[in-house]
């Protein structure tokens, strides 16, 4: 596949807080066009420096080449911006406005009309949660107005940080769903530590260590047991 027909390609990212000290190390990562794709890694190999980093919240970073569509870019480009939305692990801001009143604020700023949500609202059981503020709102909920936002927008690469977390088990099974049909949309990326959501969902898997992108399994090697089984990760099961 060549690069136009990939929504981001990544070349030798470097992702750091203290120089001299990354966290991320050398990393190439390639999304394609319409796929599902999941990121497992023990804690602290780097999952949410990297989301963050591709969302362009964290800015202290290097790269041999960064591009979308063949194009070259940053991740604070314009353009880039406007591909994507990231729902975070943890997220406190906007703790001031309602479900009604972040999602059209996101979509003023995407430049794009609301669609009904009505059908995310009600498969995310969030009924009578839509006009309380966010701050009011436990964990599970807040991740529930940013996810239900996420899918509505429907942005050409969503990024999503252990998007589990939180949620109540009906919740949970809508939200593997979403993902799974996420391919008419767009491309998702999207990290976890619980194994499940990802073999459940995802045409790639991708396994950090280090710092790096060190294994890649597609296809039917996408099996609970031989993941585990290969790269002894019982620790994040």
């Amino acid at each position: 596949m060549n690069n136009t027909e990939k929504v981001l390609s990544v070349k030798g990212l470097d992702a750091y807080y203290v120089k001299n000290k990354n966290v991320l190390s050398g990393l190439d990562l390639e999304l394609e066009k319409n796929e599902a794709v999941g990121l497992i890694g023990l804690n602290g190999a780097g999952k949410t420096t990297l989301i963050k980093t591709l969302s362009g919240l964290h800015g202290e970073y290097s790269a041999e080449s960064i591009s979308s569509y063949g194009k070259s870019c940053a991740f604070r480009s314009e353009n880039f911006k406007y591909l994507r939305y990231t729902v975070f692990s943890e997220d406190n801001s906007f703790q001031y406005f309602t479900f009604r009143e972040y999602i059209s604020y996101v979509f003023a700023a995407y430049k794009t009309a609301l669609p009904d949500v009505s059908g995310l609202v009600k498969g995310f059981h969030f009924e009578e949660y839509t006009d309380r503020l966010l701050k009011d709102l436990s964990m599970g909920n807040r991740r529930k107005v940013y996810l239900i936002t996420a899918f509505a927008l429907k942005p050409e690469l969503l990024l999503l940080d252990e998007p589990v977390n939180g949620l109540d088990f009906q919740s949970t099974e809508y939200l593997y769903s979403l993902i799974s049909d996420y391919r008419k949309y767009g491309t998702v990326l999207f990290s976890s530590h619980i194994l499940e959501s990802i073999t459940l969902t995802c045409d790639k898997v991708l396994v950090l260590e280090q710092g790096r992108i060190t294994r890649k399994f597609t296809g039917d090697e996408i099996d609970p047991e031989a993941v585990r089984k290969a790269l002894k990760l019982d620790d994040v099961i």
